[in-house]
């Protein structure tokens, strides 16, 4: 992955190691029932011997029976994906791999998606966004309410602090020992409240920025958040993917790739025509 230095993509990878201390500093909730259309997914890629494997761990929305919405640097350099409703996903013998409490599906990347393609530190990434389509569908005995794609430019109209509800699976403590921190936590999907930042910035018209400061009260997202929601608040709209922060303690401002642009809308869309 280009420029890791310049900013962190909040896909986590599966494997851990796990030394030192935990401190929680997240500001989340249990989730419960209140976002059910927001899973755990898992996808798997080629490694150097053939063999396709688990690789990492994301969250995404489902918009339909079998879309799903996360993304792109999910989705990337991925052949395969695996995704779970349960709020609480830890503990499930199953996990990482396919099996019957998990959903089969193929990932597919936005095709103008770049990693490093622009200019300074929101210029990261460009057109973060990725869709899986399931191979069968979710039962509405599992899901029975689906998230909400945005109108087009939706995000240009909301004012500074518009209340935004943030849902993932994302790891929840730091591990602190005798080298660099190491982010870990339980697989369960958890619900905090940001706000909108608004302002422009370079490349405004594709990101949203996302207020992470904890100790306003505000929930932050940090790695295996990558695709989550940003919602509108108190609503099941999806403005944006979270997609990545800019240092390593998930604190400040994080960017979430924006899914009202037109032409993002055209390409979501296109899964979901019957």
């Amino acid at each position: 992955m280009k420029k890791v230095s310049l900013a962190i993509a909040l896909a986590l990878v599966l494997v851990l190691s796990t030394i030192g201390v935990a401190s929680a500093i997240t500001n989340g909730q249990p989730d419960g029932d209140n976002h059910p259309y927001v899973g755990l997914v898992v996808f798997d890629v080629i490694d150097e011997n053939g063999d396709q494997v688990p690789s990492h761990r994301c969250s995404a929305s489902l918009l339909t029976d079998t879309v799903v919405l996360t993304a792109g640097h999910c989705t990337d350099g991925t052949v395969a994906a695996r995704i779970w409703f349960d709020e609480i996903v830890q503990g499930n013998p199953e996990y990482p791999f396919s099996g019957a409490t998990s959903y089969d599906g193929i990932p597919h990347t936005n095709p103008d998606f770049c990693i490093g393609c622009g200019n300074g530190l929101p210029g990261f990434a460009i057109r973060d966004v990725g869709v899986v389509v399931l191979t069968e569908p979710v039962p509405t005995s599992v899901v029975s309410e689906y998230a909400q794609l945005p109108t087009a430019g939706l995000v240009d109209t909301l004012k500074n602090k518009a209340a935004l509800d943030n849902v993932g699976y994302g790891v929840q403590e730091q591990i602190r020992g005798g080298g660099p921190p190491v982010w870990t936590g339980l697989r369960v999907r958890l619900y905090a409240p940001s706000e909108f930042i608004s302002g422009n910035f370079v490349h405004s018209d594709e990101f949203m920025r996302v207020s992470l400061n904890a100790s306003q009260g505000k929930g932050g997202t940090c790695f295996g958040d990558s695709g989550g929601p940003n919602l509108l608040g108190g609503t099941d709209t999806v403005l944006a993917v979270n997609s990545y922060v800019t240092n390593s303690n998930c604190s400040g401002v994080g960017y979430s790739s924006r899914v009202d642009i037109p032409e993002v809308l055209a390409w979501i869309n296109g899964f979901l025509a019957p």
